[in-house]
């Protein structure tokens, strides 16, 4: 008997030691949650405190392995909390509930959903839904998150505060119509919750997120939001910048300055949030006056108020500004923000001083990857290509951006073969293409004339859905304009799901240099009607749309409202076409009395366009005139010194078109040697006039006699006053059959299937026997003959071309 009590007393004196030891392991891990839960030192301090117990002997209960699990789970332990979890025989809701939390913070919500469906229904509560919620939410998959809502509502599990706020969170990153924030927020009002401030707060962020949906009405739901706000009976910080934050993003401004002027403290996120809306919708005044009011009201500027008026100034071009804003983050900040220090970049390069934005980059001790990407754009900006190439190479790390910019930049600068190559680079270093991507490319195609490439990347564009970018459409447009495919760039026109400005105007101006002058000015007419607004380059589109088709009246008409309707001033190339559109048309001296009242002194494209119409038109002393002034601005260019001798050959002054010549020979001006390209299975046969280089030339020569044969007889008759120098009738004759346009033509028809259209380029613009001699060749041989010369397309079809024989 007494063995057996003494047995008794030493297990009671046992188990209070275990509670005096659990009660002691529970107090110090309370304290390192409270106190060391952000330090890091958390992480070694947790695991001494677990090793300790296990080499006491010492068996926690669930209590404390689940302040373990948290603790580890909170202080990058994982996977040591996981072990710990799956020793537990029979883990409960607490544990299972942690661990559910922290694979989803952790990014992987696949495996928290394997631990919530182990958890057995019976022990499942609000707070262990709300983490599986709430994970769903913060991974960015609302359907998810949504559906395992609908399932706990089912299963009768009451959803809380913290239910209605995570679903909501998740409804607001898939929402697109009123009808679905409308759902929810009846389910809300019968909860009894619709008076709770978090979760009104997530609603107001659900209708307003929603508003920016293309396909939801943004009043609709910014009224249902501005209601919810207004009718709220205490409202916290979050409530004011999200309503504020909505305003603005909906681009309604006024109602967004209407709320933030109710704000009796103001805070910075919410003048940040007014500046930033100001700078997006170009109100860059209203944004430096906001800056102003904020200064006063005792605030001192963060970074994001210095990123969006850097963002202004450089948008602006207020340089001095900015420079005064980056002496003022230098004077005040000990250290700059990088996304500061990136928006400084930008300011320099887009005020054009690509040197100075190298420099701040050059200083940077940390430099992310839009720090890369902003010099880089920085180059490209100002066309210099090869220092940017340099650059990109230098580049540690490239994104899809970085490779898209050096494309387009490429694309833009006349190196189209660079372009698509870096962009098969792109391809096989596996960057995921975008769609920005293929508008480079497909420029580039463009630049080249590469008609079956550019194809090709259309074909890929579409199986990568991204048929339906408007930059990539754009694209398209200028693509099949300059590749003579007028109706493709229309039908993409026609197609696109939007179009913008920039689509308006490529498919205009395909149009003009198509010769479809009068369809060129009815799509103006038509962007006018559709309350499109018109910009500079609009109106370059349009006037030369009028200049190539003869519409003298209505390109004056359109040079005339440029600013008195739209308030833009013409430019140098606006006036350059408006000479070129009254030269075409012979009226010289108008031509002239608007180089004399230009309100700047001309340039060299104006006296250029008077001159080309003095040569058509045979008026030698204006042209003479024209060419002495070119000679003093561009004394190196050859185009006046042929122009010139062009003018006085064509008016019978053959000393005189000598004399140019031994000038332009005296001065070392070289001419540039005209050709004209074909491209027959898959290879580009470039001829010379009077060709004898091309392997084939006999056969063309032989093929271009018989046409010339068939040819007289339907009454073509050598136009021999384009021969430019004094010569007998035969051998003026035979000098313009051998033109370089004429030997591309007829080797497209002798190689390419009867009736294929035929595709030439020519450097120079086509002179005028060979224009009507290729409209017989379209007419002999049935075929369509589609020459882009220098200047712009010619459609040959039936003996008749599309330029109506004005160009």
């Amino acid at each position: 008997m007494k063995n057996a009590a003494a047995a008794v007393k030493t297990s009671l004196l046992n188990q209070s030691d275990t509670r005096t030891i659990a009660n002691f392991y529970a107090v110090q891990l309370q304290l390192l949650c409270r106190e060391k839960k952000y330090a890091s030192s958390a992480f070694a301090l947790v695991r001494s405190i677990h090793g300790n117990m296990i080499t006491s002997g010492f068996r926690p209960r669930s209590h404390i392995l689940n302040r373990l699990i948290d603790i580890y789970c909170k202080n990058s332990g994982l996977a040591y909390a996981k072990h710990l979890f799956d020793r537990i025989p029979q883990p409960d809701v607490v544990a299972r509930t942690t661990i559910i939390a922290a694979y989803s913070a952790s990014g992987d919500p696949k495996l928290a959903r394997e631990v919530f469906n182990k958890t057995p229904l019976s022990i499942r509560d609000t707070v262990c839904y709300n983490a599986m919620i709430t994970g769903y939410s913060h991974n960015n998959d609302g359907h998810a998150a949504i559906k395992l809502f609908l399932d706990m509502r089912w299963k009768s599990f009451q959803p809380d505060e913290y239910t209605y706020t995570s679903v909501l969170a998740a409804l607001a990153l898939i929402a697109d119509h009123e009808m679905h924030c409308g759902q929810l927020h009846c389910a809300v009002v019968k909860s009894g919750m619709a008076s709770v401030k978090c979760v009104v707060n997530a609603l107001i962020s659900v209708y307003v997120k929603c508003a920016s949906s293309p396909i939801a009405s943004s009043v609709v739901l910014m009224d249902s939001a501005s209601k919810l706000f207004y009718e709220m009976s205490e409202r916290d910080d979050l409530s004011w910048t999200t309503i504020i934050t909505g305003y603005v993003k909906n681009d309604d401004l006024d109602a967004a300055r209407k709320v933030f002027d109710g704000m009796d403290e103001k805070l910075l996120v919410a003048w940040n949030a007014m500046i930033s809306g100001y700078v997006h919708k170009g109100f860059i005044f209203e944004a430096l006056d906001m800056l102003r009011k904020m200064h006063s009201a005792g605030l001192k500027p963060d970074e994001f108020t210095c990123t969006s008026i850097l963002s202004a100034c450089a948008d602006a071009g207020l340089f001095l500004l900015g420079k005064q804003v980056h002496a003022y983050v230098r004077r005040t900040e000990e250290e700059i923000h990088v996304s500061v220090h990136n928006a400084l970049i930008t300011l320099y390069w887009k005020c054009g001083r690509v040197d100075e934005a190298r420099k701040v980059f050059d200083n940077l001790a940390f430099k992310d990857l839009v720090s890369w990407n902003a010099v880089l754009s920085a180059y490209v900006g100002a066309g210099r290509i090869n220092e940017a190439k340099l650059f990109f190479d230098e580049m540690p790390e490239k994104n899809s951006l970085a490779w898209t910019v050096m494309i387009s930049g490429f694309a833009q600068n006349g190196k189209g073969e660079e372009a698509l190559k870096l962009f098969n680079q792109m391809r096989l270093h596996g960057i995921e293409l975008c769609d920005y991507a293929f508008a480079g490319a497909i420029t580039s195609c463009a630049v080249l004339a590469a008609l079956e490439t550019g194809c090709q990347l259309h074909a890929q564009l579409i199986q990568r859905g991204f048929d339906s970018s408007l930059s990539a459409g754009n694209a398209l447009i200028t693509f099949y304009g300059r590749s003579g495919v007028i109706e493709a760039a229309r039908t993409v026109f026609l197609t696109m799901p939007c179009v913008d400005l920039v689509s308006w105007n490529a498919l205009i101006a395909a149009l003009g240099q198509h010769g479809y002058g009068a369809q060129a000015i009815e799509l103006f007419e038509q962007m006018l009607n559709e309350h499109i607004t018109p910009d500079r380059i609009s109106f370059l589109t349009v006037i030369s749309a009028c200049s190539h088709a003869g519409l003298v009246e209505r390109g004056r008409h359109y040079f005339n409202i440029m600013h008195s309707v739209y308030k833009i001033n013409p430019g140098e190339d606006h006036y350059a076409r408006l000479i070129d559109l009254l030269s075409r048309a012979g009226r010289l001296l108008e031509a002239k009395d608007v180089i004399q009242t230009m309100p700047t002194k001309p340039g060299a494209p104006m006296w250029e366009a008077l001159l080309a119409g003095c040569r058509t038109h045979r008026n030698v002393d204006l042209g003479v005139e024209a060419a002495e002034k070119l000679f003093e601005l561009t004394p190196q260019h050859d185009g006046t010194y042929i122009l010139l001798a062009n003018t006085f050959a064509a008016a019978g002054r053959w000393d005189d078109a000598a004399k140019v010549r031994k000038l332009m020979r005296d001065q070392g001006v070289k001419k540039e040697p005209g050709c004209s390209w074909i491209k027959v299975e898959n290879t580009v046969h470039v001829f010379l006039v009077d060709d004898t280089a091309h392997p084939e030339i006999q056969a063309v020569y032989n093929y271009l006699e018989e046409l010339r044969l068939k040819m007289r007889k339907m009454g073509y008759v050598p136009d021999t006053q384009y021969v430019l120098q004094d010569m007998e009738a035969e051998q003026k004759e035979y000098a313009i059959s051998t033109h370089s346009e004429k030997l591309a033509v007829v080797f497209g028809l002798l190689k390419l299937p009867r009736g294929a259209t035929i595709r030439v380029f020519k450097n120079l613009r086509i002179c005028g026997d060979c224009h009507n001699a290729i409209k017989f060749m379209s007419k002999v041989e049935a075929s369509e003959i589609i020459v882009r010369d220098g200047n712009r397309f010619h459609h040959f079809r039936d003996g008749e071309c599309s330029c109506g024989n004005y160009w």
